[in-house]
């Protein structure tokens, strides 16, 4: 292939990984498979460790990953803050990041707030799976999404 072509063609973009997306949104949570499904969650691990690096507090994806086409920057897979959970930040804005995760899950977040230099929207899915998109003002292009299972509260 020339090198016009394959510049024609323009950047790869990252691969939705299934797995990572199913977990963000609720569709999935470790919680339940810990009691229910443990073969699933010890397959799962496995995919996770071999799909990021650690890196301080948080996992950095190996090779490039989206959820629902937006790129992961880093990932949290039990918790962040107060919240225990499975959660991940993509390179995308709020706004942006909402509509496609809207489309996932099928639903309109219609729970949201602005405040304390922050922009957040949850939804709940089920018992114990609290579906949250989250950005702060000072890096408007990142935002979280992710599952919370329990709050400390």
């Amino acid at each position: 292939m020339s090198l016009a072509l394959a510049l024609a063609a323009g950047p790869a973009s990252a691969a939705d990984d299934v797995g990572i997306a199913r977990m963000a949104t609720c569709q999935d949570s470790w919680l339940d498979w810990q009691k229910t499904a443990p073969e699933k969650l010890k397959s799962f691990g496995a995919h996770f460790r071999s799909a990021f690096s650690q890196r301080d507090s948080f996992f950095v994806p190996k090779t490039d990953i989206s959820v629902a086409g937006l790129p992961v920057a880093q990932a949290f897979p039990d918790s962040v803050g107060m919240g225990v959970g499975f959660s991940v930040t993509v390179d995308a804005s709020f706004e942006k990041t909402r509509k496609a995760m809207e489309g996932v899950l099928g639903k309109h977040l219609s729970k949201c707030e602005a405040g304390d230099d922050m922009h957040a929207c949850e939804l709940n899915i089920a018992e114990q799976r609290t579906f949250t998109l989250m950005t702060e003002d000072i890096a408007p292009n990142r935002t979280l999404i992710g599952c919370y299972y329990l709050y400390e509260k």
